[in-house]
This record gives C-alpha cells, structure tokens and sequence, in this order.
C-alpha cells in the first residue's frame, strides 16, 4: 500500500528512498510505509501502484522440531496484492499436490502438518516468490532440518587404574545432535561433580585432572548431553575411576593436555563468539594465565571461564586478530602456548541494504547495494527472481558493480531488483523495487484550516502534497499579487511556510499551489494572531502567624477570543484536598494556616495557545508567646570522689550541679576502660536524683575511669570531668562461653560453635577455650581439645547424625572458669536409608483420598526428620482407558506424620504414589508405588449446544459431549422453557435423553417466539452443570396453537465424528476382583443392547453367553473363570435382519494362586520341554539351511539399514534373527516414545529436568538413564501412529505400549 506523509514542520516526514538525482524535496513529499508503521500525520493514498515487498519471512536457518508443524512465514505487500509461490531444492514445490501442505489465505506461508507425514520428507531449501504485475520479490533461501537427539554409542568401560598425581582425561564423545547438546558431568545422585582449577570440564565435554588425588576415586563419573530442542537429557555408561597411592608420583612443572604443541591457529567469525581454551596438567596444579601478544584483551568483551582455562570474546570485530598466548605456572617452573586467531567476515552492510526508488517518467536514479566481508564478497544482480543478464534489455538501466543507474525511465521500467552479496562464509539478499509513477499532484493538508499563532511568535502553514514528478510548491496571499518566497516568510522544502515573527498584519488567506507537469492543484488555509496571555498582578510572598488566614492574587490579562483556565500548585503538586483552600478565579485563600502549608505556591494560566505562571513563598511562624519560666538541663556534677576500694568495688560520690528550675531526675554513670577499649563510654549504673553516692560492682582486668551525667525533665547535662584511673586485678574466668551447639556441615563430622567471651568478661590475659566432646552412649570418653582466637571446632570422622555431648569451658592464664554445662549436639546428616512401609490410600470421594503409612525408624533417617513427601501422578482417565498427563506432584507433610489428606485428584481416574522421607540432606528412597481409584463424580458441561434446522413450529438441538466425563455418562436432561417479549419465563418443560444420543428435535413450539434450553450431563454420581442456549422459533401469523412440543430423537451422526460402519466405538475392558468391567460408546437407533462372551478356545457350536445391558454403556462379567481368555463383543438387536456387532475384545482372566505342586520335576512337563527343544532345533537347521540358499550378503549394510538397532523383530521372509542387545545403553527412556529416526518425543508429562537436574522428577529407566519432559504437547499424531499399529506385536510396540501406562 502506498502511503504519504504530511510534513507539518521542517524536521517532520522521513524520505522513503533519495536518489542523488532527486531533488530533495522527495523527503516529505513522498513516502511508502506499510500500515502498521503509520503515524499520526499519515494519510493513505488507495489505488496507487506498487510492486511486492517482502515484510516478514523465517530465518535463513530452520531447525523443526517433528512433534511439531512446520511453519515456514512468507509475507508480503503489493499493489495489486501479491500471489506467491515457493521452490524446494532449485524446482517449483507444487503445494496444492502435497495434502500435508497449506498455504495461509492472502500469505505465502507455508503449514506443513505432520502428524501425517515423515518430517524428513520436507528437509531441503525452500524459498517464496512474491509477485504481482509489476515485479517479483523473492525470500531468503531457507534451509529446513530435522532436530536430532541420537543415542550413545554403545561402549563398556573397563575401571581406569591411575597412579595419584598424574594427569587424567574421563572422554564424553556425546553423539552428534542436532543443535549440538549440552554437556554436563553429574553422579548417580544427579548431583554436579564439583570442578576446581584441577578438576575442569572443557569445551569439548571431556573431564580433565591436572593431577589425580585420592579422592577422585568412584565409580559413578556420568557425562550428560541435553538436546535442548527435542528437550531430552541422555547419559553416558558411568566411568569408574580408581587411584592408587603406593608410588605417589614426582611434582613436576606444567605441560599442556590441550591445546597440542607450542602453537595453533583459530578462525573466527566477525560477531560471533571466540572461545580459547588452554588446559594443563602438572604438580602442584597449575594457574593459567592470558596475554594478547600484539595488543591489550578487549576490556567488556573478553571474561575467563572454566577457572581461568578458558578466554571468550564476544562480539569479535577485525580488531580482535592476532596472537593470544596461555601460561600455566606452578613453583617449578611454566608451559606456554600461543595460539594465533584469524577473523573471517560474511558480508555485512555498510549503508544499509539497497532503498526503494519512486520516479516519474522521464526521472532517474541509483540502486546502491554497498556491503563488505572477508574475504571479499561477490556482488550478483537479479530482476524478478532471475539473473539480470536474463532480463529484457532496457537502455535506461546500466549496471556497475554494486550500483544500477536509471537514466530517463518510462513507466515500463518498474520493476523488483534482488542484490546477493556472498562469500565462502554467508550471503545476504536484499529486494528492491523501482516504481514509475505518473500521478498529477494533490495536497493533502485540509482545506480551509485555520492557524492560531501569538503574537511575535513563528506560524508555520503546512502544504502537504504528493505527485509524480514531484509538484512544485508556491504560496500567495490574499490577491495573489506575488509570491510569498522573501522575508519575512521562509519556503521548506516540505512544503511548509514559515514567518519566524507573526504580526496583525500577517493575518488573512494564504494559497498553497502544487504544480508538475500532470496538472496544478490549490489549497486554502487562514491565519489569525492573538494577543499574548500575561499575568498582570503577581502573587506576593507572605510570612504569616500560625493559626491565621493568608490571600494570593493572581490577576491575568489574555485575548478576548482566547478562555483562559487557572490552576494552582503547592511545591509543583496539587493542592491538599482540604476545606481550608479555597480557590476563586483569580486568588487562593487559605485559613487556619499550619506549619505544613509553608512552600511555594505556583499560579499557571493556560491557553489553547500559550500559558504563563508566577511563584510565591509562604512561611509559617509561632505566634509571639507570653513571658513564661524558663527550665534548662541541668549542669553536669563536679567533684568525684573514690572511696571503699575493693577488688570487685569501689564508691563513687559526687556533687549535684545547677538543676535549672526543673528537679533531677536521675544520675547516669558510666565507665571507660583504658586496657581493652580506650575511647568508648558505656553506662554503668543509675541513681535516683535524690541520692549522690552509688555502690559500683567491678569486672577483674579492667582500667576503670567514672563519670557522672545528670537528667531532668528538659534532658541530660554535660558529662562530668573524669575521675582518677581505678584498676583491678585479673583474675579466672567468671562464666563460660554461651550458645554451645554442635552440627555437622558433611556426614562425616561435627561443627562444635560457641559464643566467644567478650576482652572485659576473659578477667584476665591468655583467654581461651577448652573444647570437650564424646558420643552420647555408655562408656564414651570425653576428648579435650585447647582453641585459641576462634569460636568453633570441627571433628572430623564421626558417625552421620550421632547425638554428642558437648561442653565448651573459658581458661586464662590465671586459671579455669566454672564447670560448663553439658550441651547436646548431632553430627552431620546423610540421606535416609529407609522407605515408609506399608503405605496404603483410602477413597474419601472423588477428589479426595487419604494416605497411611508406617514411619521411617528415627535411626534410618540418619538426620532431623523434617517431614514426608507424597509423590503422586494420574496413570490415566479411567474412561479413555488410554494414558493421560503422568505429571508428578509432590505434596508435603512436614513433622513426623503418618498421614495425610492428598486433595484436588480428578475423578474417576487411576492414580499411583509413592512416600519418602527426607531430613535437611534430602529426599530418602520412595516406598513401593502404590495405586487407588476415584470413584465417579459429575461431568462437566457439554462442550457445545447449537440450533440447527429451525423451522415455523420446530427445531433441532446438537451438542456435543463434555470435555470432562468424569465417569460414564448415562444420560442427559434437557429442560426448556419459553420466553416472551418481556423477557417473562413459561412454564419449564424436561426430557430425559439417552447417553448415546446427540441431537434432539422439538415439534410444535408454537406459543411463544423464544425458547430457553438448558442441557446437562449425568453420570452414577449425578447431573454436571448445565449448558444454556436461548433461541427464536419463526411463528406463522394467526396460528394459536398452544400443545406441549414432543421430543423426538433422529437418527443422526454425532457433531464432529464420523461414524464407523459399526454403530460401537472405544470398546474396552479392565479386569477387576469381582469380574471384567466392559465399557463402550454408542451412537445407533436400535435400544437392544446386550454383551455376548465366549471362552477363546470354545467349540464353534458352542453358543454365546449374553449379559443385557439395561440402557447403560458399560457392563460388569462375572461369574469368568480364572486362567481362561475370553472374546467379547457388543451387539444391537433391532429392525435389522442381521445384529449389529462391535470389534470383538479379547479379555484375559488371572489365575488364581492355589497351592499347587512344581511342575519342572513332573515328568510329562520335562518330556514336553524336550519335545520343543527338538522342535526350535530342527526349525533353525531349515533355516540355516534356507539362508544359505539365498546367497551371501554384506552385515555390514544389513545392519546399517536399521534405524534402530535395539530392537528388531525376526524377519518373516527368511526366518533370520536380527541380534538384540543385552545391555541397556539404548532403552527407551520413560515417559517418551523412540520413533525411527532416533529423536525422542515429548509425550504429556510437565515433568522436567532442567540445567543438572534441578528443579523437577524426572523420569528414570532401568539402568539410570533419564529424560527431563519439557512441557511437551501431546500431537494428534501419536494418536494416529497408535491407531495404525494394528499388526503383530513387535518389540518396539511392546515398549511403546508399557511406556504408555507407566
């Protein structure tokens, strides 16, 4: 769409393209903008050509996730409006031949729907072609790929024996995803092995030691890989590492483990991101260090990772070159390695991508495409989509390099002109278009608008125009005896007339005239001037007494057409909303004037035009107070004296000084002590004001000085001076240390803390600690330990969580404090050993159920029971009887309980969970899983209830079933109503309706206009909430007829389904205590529905057993032997000759446990093994034998030719065996589903394992392996490929079936 933009001032309207040959008046005369970006001053212009313009496509890389649609994007604008088409691989993709594909209506878009096909069908290069009659405009060639997440590489790692310090590198060799994976290392725990300077992982994924300790010993190093587009996680087999210490190995000075020798070369991209890593081993462990030899590391772009191994670069720019040197260094000596960085450029614009041109005939212009790389990049033109050198001649086009001049154009030249600029490293493909245009002029400014301007300020008069040539701009007043083209008025280029000085004589009727050489077009516009608005009696400051009133004047004079507005502020805020100011027109009086209304009070006059403002300041003073006494603090006492000196006192006595006509009330004394704080004054005692002596206890060690302060009812006096210096002797401690605890921060030890004596409580010098210890348990000896200048101990080597006894005891050098009290700490805690037992569920109702289970012994817990946690997910809707959401919820019982309630379950589902125990370490093992069922509870709404077929006197109502069953539906209740013109309700009439039934027709509702419906589910636990619809019935004139409407069931298809040639779908069955639970749908007319069953291995004359079914859709068997299969089906009986069946069900009976003698020693089962020994014998030597027969053929390729080598059933041709592995490296991983390509889709589960295992359950196979679910969507697809999988059984879709319920 071709849009114009007005330009109401010089700096308004941006240019959409300026060739060097236009003249500069295009910036605000022509501009093409899409109409999202349209501003407020633009206008479009309808009707105007314009070729194809590309607006949004996919980027040049597209990596689809095949759980998903592919969604290519292609759009683009035009005038007339574009078609488009695409390409695949350099031929035409035909998208109207391919059913899986879509094109979006008035798009090029591309929906590629999978759920039907195979993804890799549509890898390759796609690119769209827009084009209408004036051009074609072309996308980017994008490329589609498939996102991978393949399976290790089966491998069996022997234990790797190393001598303690010699180097070590554990290798990951994740497979190659696609986008490559995330590597982590983790243990069995899941947790993240720690890395140090010695311990690092490099950018490769592999594990490497500078130098192996003894701790480095164990055997659960686990490399991880996270494909983050398919949002799987899979685990390498765990590599056991063990050092030995019997010949420690020498230190030694560093060498590198990677990079390789003393030099190496590194290219990198401009923009990306530069990654150096140097990794070094040696004795003691060495530190790297990075230089740039030929310059300084950039400052904000460059950071160290990975402990200083590793140096990255952001951002890369050309300045960035040169040679980058690591040193590792340890105290015996250095390594270094230089590594010599090139950077390569893919093209990159200078200017920008090549602009749009918009010329008249007869114009020229310029197509610039200016763009550089390294190396340098080629430059090739394109016209249409297809190379230039094609395209018909045209003697006003030349093309030079990276520019296309255009020399006189005529109205054939428009056209869309693509420039790819490439090198080895990238391309970029830009489209513009060159638009010959012949349009007469416009302007677009309104006609007859009228500008107000003050006074001796600049007016500006717009003139907006568009046309192709550009039009020519002149303005006339008044006569038009001249144009207005000197001062004092100013011509833009935009069009715009500027007088920079208004005055009277300027007001009056300004012509704008636009002229090319199509045509001439005239606009009128007014100009008025106004007298300045200005405030002619300013508001004065003001100083007023508290408690009295205060006036501000605020007098304006302004232009009598001109309706001024006055508004006040108080500091450039709104006034308070309070009664007290009272604002007239031209004042603002405030009464009762309080400290807070002081400020500045602003007085602001507006205008449509102008505005003016003045300030004023009020103070607030204290109203001038009568002669009053006058009290003061007190003068500070004098004379201090020091008498009955004792070791742990002394008396002080002093003298009052001048109280100030106010008593004193007390005296505060207070101490300095020279020896430990000298400096700091701290209260010691208080005295009442009547006494002038006071009795002081003293602390041993301390360098006393007193003073005395004084305190009446105004404040406290000065200190008094000092007295003389009393010292004390040192003596034992008086007290011990307080907060004695003792915890273990590891399982192996206990943390013994304390709160340490204060320099004035230690009485003495040599302050220290004696710290005691022993397990609480008979016979336990205590260990004594000295701790000098700290306030905690750590033991190493206890038992996890043992309860110690713990006693903490203050020495000095002048002996031992009192016997400490015995306190009682635990050492460090360990993850419980033990699950709860005998964990059972009983069903409160349908949402509700309640948990029992047998704690935890304390002493398995090993810790502080903090609580148990419930882990419970939903295994499938007991109605579908197909897997639902398996997302695990974890409910939190905290104490040590042993049951609890677990709410908001869904009904009539099966749900499974498990219970731990978990201390401040952490979760313990879960206890068995356990199951339970929600009984039945009321259905939701109907999903939906429309009208169809209305008539004079009748109607149809369909819907459709709930979303949510909630159970087995066995009906439905329809309730009406009419309504007349006051909106009045009739009398209610109801029908009760079968549960197959989907539609209903109601017959003679002829008395009233409108009827209201309401239409509800029901199950065995009651009615759902109801769907309510009101529609009008059309009424025939004069017809009166009052009957009831009957209701009469059709019979017809369900909404939205198509119906099968057997009148039964979903026919299921689950095997329970008491019999088999037979459950179906059904939508046919005949109402003779009963269950036939027979034993599977039943004589064909024998007949069927037949249970009635009563009008429900399920039915419970009993009375089914134990150990036997049975066929079922579903039979309706009605005016047909021939019954209706359903798919006969194949249902399984368990035997029941008897006691019952061991078959492997009787001897007809030893003689019948024997016999099928000799059977598989005599099969495989006719098979060998058939092999044979067929010639050699290379296992290599055999094998290759499988996509899945974990699974592959016999081969039915040839009677081969395909071998299967034993071990476990390749299982599908819970919860998701392998497809052939190797990928792994997401199912249902919200369960997630994020950045090492955090933050969610994961699902775990056999071997230890797990996938975190992320939020995956379940497709329509998986549906599909589970309907199609109707063979024989293979071990693919055995494993697929499991997975589906577990």
């Amino acid at each position: 769409m071709l849009t114009v933009t007005g330009c109401p001032s010089p700096n308004v309207g941006q240019p959409f393209c300026l060739s060097p040959l236009m003249s500069a008046s295009l910036y605000c005369h022509i501009v093409f903008l899409f109409a999202d970006s349209l501003g407020e001053n633009t206008k479009v212009l309808p009707g105007l050509p314009q070729p194809p313009t590309i607006t949004h496509q996919s980027p040049k890389e597209y990596i689809m996730d095949p759980r998903e649609n592919i969604i290519i994007h292609c759009d683009a604008k035009g005038k007339p409006h574009p078609s488009f088409s695409w390409t695949r691989n350099g031929t035409h993709f035909d998208v109207e031949q391919d059913p899986n594909v879509i094109m979006r209506p008035h798009s090029g878009t591309l929906v590629v729907d999978l759920s039907r096909a195979r993804p890799e069908n549509f890898e390759g290069v796609f690119q769209c072609t827009a084009r209408n009659k004036y051009g074609s405009a072309v996308s980017n060639n994008i490329v589609i790929r498939q996102s991978k997440s393949p399976l290790w590489s089966k491998e069996k790692f022997k234990p790797i024996v190393v001598q303690e310090g010699v180097s070590l590198v554990l290798p990951c060799r994740p497979p190659a995803g696609l986008p490559p994976p995330i590597i982590f290392w983790m243990d069995n725990n899941f947790q993240k092995l720690p890395q140090s300077k010695r311990v690092s992982q490099s950018l490769n994924g592999d594990l490497y030691f500078s130098n192996v300790r003894r701790e480095d010993s164990r055997n659960d190093y686990i490399c991880y890989a996270r494909f983050t587009h398919t949002q799987t996680i899979q685990q390498k087999q765990p590599i056991t590492v063990k050092v030995l210490n019997q010949a420690p190995v020498d230190e030694r000075k560093p060498t590198f483990l990677i990079p390789s020798g003393h030099s190496s070369a590194k290219m990198v991209l401009r923009g990306h991101v530069l990654e150096m890593e140097c990794i070094a081993e040696g004795l003691p462990t060495p530190e790297v260090s990075w230089t740039k030899v030929s310059g300084d590391l950039p400052g904000r772009r460059a950071s160290f990772l990975h402990f200083n191994k590793t140096l990255r670069i952001v951002n890369v720019s050309e300045s960035d070159a040169g040679d980058y040197r690591c040193t590792a260094r340890n105290q015996l000596g250095s390594a270094q390695h230089t590594i010599s960085v090139a950077v390569k450029a893919a093209p990159y614009w200078i200017s920008g991508p090549p602009k749009n041109l918009v010329l008249a005939p007869g114009e020229s212009g310029v197509l610039t495409c200016r763009a550089s790389g390294t190396p340098k990049p080629s430059i090739m033109w394109s016209r249409n989509g297809g190379p230039i050198e094609n395209s018909p001649k045209d003697i006003s086009r030349k093309v030079e390099d990276d520019t296309i001049i255009f020399t006189d154009v005529q109205t054939d030249s428009s056209a869309v002109y693509q420039c790819n600029i490439s090198n080895p490293y990238g391309y970029l493909l830009s489209n513009a278009f060159v638009n010959v245009l012949s349009e007469p002029p416009r302007v677009l400014t309104p006609a007859n608008k009228l500008y107000q301007v003050i006074e001796n300020r600049p007016a500006l008069m717009d003139c907006s125009s568009f046309g192709s040539p550009i039009p020519k701009i002149t303005w006339f007043k008044d006569s038009r005896a001249s144009t207005l083209d000197g001062d004092p008025y100013i011509l833009h280029d935009n069009g715009t007339l500027e007088i920079q000085v208004a005055q009277a004589q300027h007001k009056g009727k300004y012509t704008c005239v636009a002229t090319n050489m199509l045509g001439i077009y005239e606009n009128h516009v007014y100009l008025e001037t106004k007298e300045p608005t200005h405030i002619i009696k300013l508001p004065d400051d003001k100083v007023v007494q508290r408690g009295r009133s205060v006036l501000f004047e605020c007098k304006v004079k302004h232009d009598k057409d001109l309706f001024p507005s006055l508004i006040w502020l108080k500091d450039d805020e709104e006034l308070p909303d309070d009664e007290r100011f009272i604002v007239e027109f031209d004042s603002l009086s405030i009464t009762d004037v309080s400290e807070r209304d002081a400020g500045t009070y602003t007085c602001i006059v507006n205008t449509t035009l102008d505005h003016d403002s003045a300030t004023a300041e009020l103070t607030v003073v204290e109203p001038t107070p009568a002669p009053a006494v006058l009290h003061g603090r007190p003068d500070p006492p004098t004379d201090l004296e020091l008498t009955d000196q004792k070791k742990r006192s002394v008396q002080l006595t002093w003298i009052p000084g001048e109280e100030h006509n106010s008593p004193i009330e007390e005296f505060v004394i207070q101490y300095e002590d020279s020896l430990h704080r000298r400096g700091h004054w701290h209260d010691l005692a208080r005295v009442p004001g009547t006494k002038t002596t006071a009795h002081l206890k003293l602390s041993p060690h301390v360098y006393y000085t007193f003073r005395v302060l004084a305190r009446n009812a105004v404040g406290l006096s000065e200190p008094s001076s000092p007295s003389r210096m009393y010292k004390t002797d040192p003596a034992a401690p008086d007290q011990n240390p307080k907060d004695v605890r003792g915890s273990g921060t590891e399982h192996n030890n206990l943390v013994i803390t304390w709160q340490p004596l204060s320099g004035l409580q230690s009485n003495g010098p040599g302050l220290h600690y004696k710290v005691s210890w022993r397990q609480k348990r008979p016979g336990s000896d205590w260990t004594t330990v000295t701790v000098a200048n700290n306030s905690r101990f750590t033991v190493s080597g206890t038992p996890t969580f043992s309860p110690y006894e713990i006693k903490v005891q203050a020495v000095n050098d002048h002996g031992d404090g009192p016997e400490p009290a015995v306190a009682l700490g635990y050492s460090g805690e360990d993850l419980p050993l033990s699950a709860p037992t005998n964990v059972r569920a009983t069903v409160v109702n349908s949402t509700l159920a309640e948990l029992h289970w047998d704690p935890v012994p304390l002493h398995l817990i090993r810790g502080h029971v903090q609580g148990y946690k419930v882990y419970y997910w939903r295994r499938h809707n007991l109605h579908k009887h197909n897997p639902d959401h398996m997302e695990k919820r974890i409910l939190t019982f905290s104490g040590n309980h042993s049951h609890g309630m677990l709410p908001g379950l869904h009904p009539f589902s099966h749900y499974s969970f498990n219970v731990r125990v978990f201390n401040k370490k952490g979760d313990g093992p879960p206890s068995t899983a356990q199951q339970f069922k929600t009984p039945e509870g009321e259905p939701g709404p109907p999903v939906s209830l429309s009208v169809t077929d209305p008539s004079l006197d009748s109607l149809t109502l369909e819907w459709s079933p709930p979303h949510e069953h909630n159970g087995h539906i066995t009906g439905y209740d329809l309730k009406y109503q009419p309504v007349n013109n006051s909106n009045e309700l009739g009398p209610e009439e109801e029908l009760a309706l079968a549960a197959n039934e989907t539609s209903v027709t109601l017959k003679n509702l002829k008395y009233s206009p409108r009827y209201r419906f309401y239409l509800n589910a029901r199950t065995s636990a009651g009615a759902g909430p109801a769907f309510s619809l009101e529609h009008a019935v059309k009424l025939e004139e004069g017809n009166t007829q009052t009957s009831h409407p009957v209701a009469w069931s059709p019979r017809r298809r369900p909404i939205n389904k198509a119906r099968p040639a057997s009148p039964f779908a979903n026919v299921s069955s689950s095997v329970e205590e008491d019999g088999a639970l037979i459950s179906w749908e059904y939508w046919g007319p005949e109402k003779n529905v009963y269950v036939e069953y027979i034993a599977d291995n039943s004589e064909d004359e024998e007949e069927w057993q037949k249970e009635l079914v009563n009008g429900s859709q399920n039915v419970k068997l009993k009375g089914l032997k134990g150990g036997l299969s049975y066929r079922v089906r579903v039979v309706a009986q009605g005016h047909h000759e021939q019954p209706l069946h359903s798919e006969e069900l194949f249902v399984t009976v368990p035997a029941v446990t008897s006691r019952q003698v061991d078959i492997a020693t009787q001897g007809w089962f030893i003689g019948l093994m024997c016999a099928i020994a000799l059977l598989i014998l005599v099969l495989l030597i006719i098979c060998f034998i058939q092999r044979n027969k067929g010639g050699k053929y290379p296992v290599k390729e055999k094998e290759d030719a499988h996509t899945d080598p974990e699974f592959q059933p016999m081969k039915d041709d040839d009677c081969t065996f395909v071998e299967y592995s034993d071990n476990e490296d390749h299982k599908p991983l819970k919860g998701s589903r392998t497809p052939s390509n190797g990928t792994v889709k997401r199912d249902d589960s919200d369960d997630s394992l994020v950045d090492y295992g955090e933050g969610g359950d994961g699902q775990f196979n056999e071997d230890g392996s797990f996938i975190g679910q992320y939020s995956g969507k379940s497709s329509s697809r998986d549906n599909a490929e589970g309907q199609e999988s109707s063979g024989a059984p293979s071990p693919i879709n055995a494993m697929n079936s499991l997975n589906s319920f577990v």
